[in-house]
């Protein structure tokens, strides 16, 4: 089954990258050193590097039940973030997020991430998980707000591109049953 290519919460508005979003994905956080400090993908230094970012977003969804979501605010209609899955299997898929600075501390992230959750055992999935920095406290507490706890020996090596040392570290693991009855 797909995901449907939007999907409403409280606050956003969840959808599939369009490539009239490149402008607004650029400027609001695909190209702030900040807000991609932790992140696995290297800041985008050109709008070329964001329509790449489309161009594998529609080729995620061609390829899995559903891929990367932007974030849309509904109060404003102005785009605040993205979000999405990476299937590793058609069972399991690591979740992220990112979310322009403006928009920190607002839970908009354990809303995203709790959409992806409530959805997920509806495209076939069993298990979500994340990776993140260590030192990523904010993702630590949203992905323990929605459920998913830090596997003890989960640990895997990982480099983060936008960090002033390239070197591999190892990362914080999360994960969370979602099959059909799990409870948090």
């Amino acid at each position: 089954m797909k995901a449907p290519d939007m999907i409403e919460t409280a606050r956003l508005i969840l959808r599939r990258p369009r490539d009239e979003d490149a402008n607004a994905i650029f400027s609001k956080w695909a190209n702030d050193s900040l807000v991609t400090k932790y992140l696995s993908w290297s800041l985008h230094e050109s709008l070329v590097a964001t329509a790449d970012f489309i161009r594998f977003s529609d080729t995620e969804w061609m390829t899995w039940p559903a891929g990367p979501y932007v974030m849309e605010s509904r109060e404003t209609a102005g785009l605040i973030g993205s979000t999405g899955y990476g299937f590793c299997s058609d069972h399991d898929a690591e979740v992220g997020y990112v979310l322009a600075g403006d928009s920190w501390g607002h839970g908009y992230a354990t809303e995203a991430l709790s959409a992806l959750v409530e959805i997920a055992p509806s495209l076939g999935l069993s298990q979500l998980h994340a990776s993140i920095h260590p030192d990523n406290v904010a993702s630590s507490r949203v992905l323990k707000k929605c459920g998913f706890s830090l596997e003890p020996a989960g640990s895997i090596k990982a480099t983060f591109p936008n960090l002033p040392t390239e070197r591999a570290v190892a990362t914080l693991v999360y994960s969370r049953d979602v099959s059909a009855g799990s409870q948090p």
